[in-house]
């Protein structure tokens, strides 16, 4: 969604948050989450999953949403955690809404084997040139 709200139109199914995997900072997602889907399944998130050796929980949103589910992600791999991002703020119909600067996409898509990750980094590195430069 981040590559879409930077003005590079992509279809997606899913949406990924990077989460600092602390037992109070999933408590406070959790809580969060709660206020679109109020979901018990959600109780089941916890920091030791998103902190283990695989690091990603995929939660299927309820039918009729506009998206099919979310991954929310403790780390990838050894090339990205929390802690590794730069973030920009952008308004989303007068919400500030926080997520990684074209750079760190970049960064995150550059080197995966998924084809769609390595034509958004080609977009990215077209539309923003300075992001082959920041790492």
């Amino acid at each position: 969604m981040a590559i879409n709200l930077l003005g590079l139109a992509r279809a997606t199914v899913d949406a990924d948050f990077l989460v600092r995997p602390t037992p109070d900072n999933v408590e406070r997602l959790r809580r969060a989450v709660r206020t679109v889907w109020d979901d018990p399944e959600l109780d089941t998130l916890s920091a030791e999953d998103l902190g283990g050796e695989y690091s990603v929980v995929r939660y299927g949103l309820p039918e009729g949403s506009e998206i099919d589910y979310v991954d929310f992600i403790g780390r990838l791999g050894d090339a990205v955690r929390f802690e590794d991002l730069q973030m920009q703020i952008v308004d989303v119909a007068g919400i500030p809404v926080r997520i990684a600067t074209p750079g760190t996409l970049f960064r995150m898509k550059r080197d995966t084997l998924r084809p769609q990750d390595r034509l958004d980094a080609a977009r990215l590195r077209e539309r923003f040139p300075e992001v082959e430069g920041e790492g």
